[in-house]
């Protein structure tokens, strides 16, 4: 399978004005699964922020593991992950969320529903057991890590007051919600994402304040109902001129 970069990546010959295509290259370390560029933009043009799901239909173990997976695999700042994702599986759990989500009933009808959390009090330690974490799974010494360890200590955890780390915390989350929309679009699997709920009122309700945690952003995932009239809304985007600079 062509890979989606080839028609796209472009790099320039040393010495000459000619670009060259990733598809003109070795792709050795390219996945041989990789989708069309087409089949991107038509799993993100399917998807739409789903207002009512089907409660009788249900994400596969499968799909759900690849789903999770996606999460774990997401990117965040100097790779240090300072969150945990909480699946609300207890039925009358995600019932008492309901009214702190503002009556949103996604949380409850959704096949799985995901609470992003991000750590209060992010610091030292937490830089210490990625980099540890980084030593065991490439296999060197936790010393010759130091240097790594010195520029996360000193631009995250030095650089910021308590009130930054956490904000700086919440933003990574966003980064593997974004991962996991994506993902669940490509697999034909609805979502919702959520900012509307109260906080403090979710940290509560599911024990997060004891674990050190505080809820970000929420994402309901399932299948649409056939009664969401939002289903075969047109997609409403701005123009590419309006949301793009090209410098």
């Amino acid at each position: 399978m062509q890979s989606p970069h080839s028609r796209n990546a472009e790099a320039t010959l040393p010495g000459s004005g000619t670009p060259r295509y990733a598809g003109d290259l070795m792709k050795t370390n390219t996945p041989d699964t990789l989708i069309s560029p087409a089949d991107l933009l038509e799993g993100l043009d399917w998807r739409y922020a789903v207002k009512q799901f089907d409660p009788s239909l249900r994400i596969d173990t499968p799909t759900w593991n690849a789903l999770e997976e996606s999460l774990r695999l997401s990117p965040s700042s100097g790779g240090l992950q300072p969150w945990k994702f909480v699946v609300v599986a207890d039925p009358a759990v995600r019932e008492k969320l309901v009214p702190a989500a503002f009556g949103q009933t996604q949380v409850r009808d959704a096949s799985h529903l995901v609470v992003f959390t991000a750590k209060k009090d992010f610091g030292a330690a937490d830089v210490d057991a990625h980099i540890r974490n980084v030593a065991a799974v490439r296999g060197v010494p936790v010393e010759s890590l130091a240097g790594l360890r010195g520029m996360l200590l000193g631009g995250i955890v030095g650089a910021k007051d308590s009130a930054g780390r956490e904000a700086w915390a919440a933003r990574q989350t966003y980064l593997a919600l974004g991962v996991l929309i994506a993902s669940a679009a490509l697999l034909g699997v609805d979502a919702a994402p959520m900012e509307g709920f109260v906080p403090d009122q979710f940290d509560t309700i599911l024990g997060l304040n004891e674990l050190g945690l505080t809820a970000t952003v929420v994402c309901a995932l399932g299948y649409r109902s056939e009664t969401d009239p939002y289903a075969s809304a047109p997609k409403v985007r701005f123009g590419h001129d309006q949301v793009f600079l090209h410098v």
